[in-house]
């Protein structure tokens, strides 16, 4: 071998670790993407776009919110598993990473991800439009019971945590009603239009109705009153013991290296804790509630598992 050959080879066998030596360090090879499971005007989208503004800040990069919308989260849980985990690709997972697992939309579990952090935490509200004759959450049950199977109540699709919190409700209170599940982005609309009688919805995809006076909250769906929402009173207040607080979090890849969930993690916790995203949160009727990944894994894992009992008891566990 001539001495060019051989200066060729060794430049060309010396380019991979070139390349590896000039990756810049996370996260500044580019823009971050947050994959949203609800579409536009969502709970999930609002509070998302909250997170990515202050995380953008934190890191001093661009963080996107891309929607991936459809069955109860399962297109976007399966884009995000599919992509490279190297931090640049996180997906706003919540308790339907457990509800579409369970209920046969999705192949894969949890285990498919790293947790990074929990953000904040929601309470499932019953609502009525604001000229409807019920003013508590014991006149829809009298009501039901009186007319079975005639009140229909909105969700946010099958497989959702509005529908299982709906289920549960209802079937805890041995009442029948007839579920309607939507879109997401269609579950409003469909109340304020009389398209259903109530809706079992998250708080933040009814803030602007509720302060118009267009919506009225009857019930949260959590074991005490919710900061957030001081004037409703619980579903257990009203004699019905049913408990299901939604929670929202950041994931990543299995096998996302540890220094990007670190920084992740970090970025997440500063904007969580700021007073301006508070004050943003108090808005919409949600809390900050920050969680590192560790704990935030152990409660994903813990609460898989009451989801799956749950959903085996309601009928909504494919078997």
């Amino acid at each position: 071998m001539g001495v060019t050959s051989r200066i060729l080879l060794i430049a060309c066998a010396a380019l991979p670790l070139c390349a590896f030596a000039q990756e810049p360090p996370f996260p500044q090879r580019g823009n971050i993407e947050i994959t949203v499971l609800f579409p536009a005007g969502t709970s999930a989208d609002v509070t998302a776009r909250l997170l990515a503004e202050g995380m953008s800040k934190q890191l001093g990069q661009t963080v996107l919110v891309v929607n991936r919308p459809g069955a109860g989260g399962a297109i976007g849980y399966k884009y995000v598993a599919s992509q490279k985990p190297d931090g640049y690709s996180l997906v706003w997972n919540s308790n339907s990473i457990s509800t579409t697992y369970h209920s046969g939309q999705l192949a894969f579990d949890y285990k498919a991800f790293d947790p990074v952090a929990r953000v904040l935490v929601e309470s499932p509200v019953v609502a009525v439009r604001g000229d409807a004759r019920w003013k508590t959450l014991g006149d829809i049950m009298a009501d039901a019971k009186a007319r079975p199977g005639i009140i229909t109540v909105g969700n946010s699709g099958i497989g959702s945590h509005t529908h299982i919190s709906s289920v549960a409700l209802f079937h805890a209170a041995g009442v029948k009603i007839v579920d309607v599940p939507y879109a997401a982005a269609q579950v409003v609309p469909n109340l304020l239009g009389g398209h259903v009688d109530v809706l079992v919805q998250l708080p933040g995809a009814l803030a602007a109705q509720v302060r118009s006076g267009n919506v009225r909250l009857l019930a949260t769906m959590i074991p005490a009153r919710d900061p957030a929402l001081p004037d409703v009173p619980t579903a257990k207040e009203q004699g019905i013991d049913v408990s299901l607080e939604a929670w929202r979090g950041i994931a990543v890849p299995r096998g996302t290296p540890g220094p990007a969930i670190v920084a992740l993690e970090r970025a997440i916790r500063q904007t969580a804790e700021s007073l301006e995203f508070a004050r943003s949160a108090e808005k919409l009727g949600v809390r900050p509630a920050y969680m590192p990944a560790g704990e935030f894994g152990e409660l994903i894992a813990k609460e898989d598992a009451q989801l799956a009992q749950l959903m085996s008891l309601i009928g909504l566990k494919k078997q």
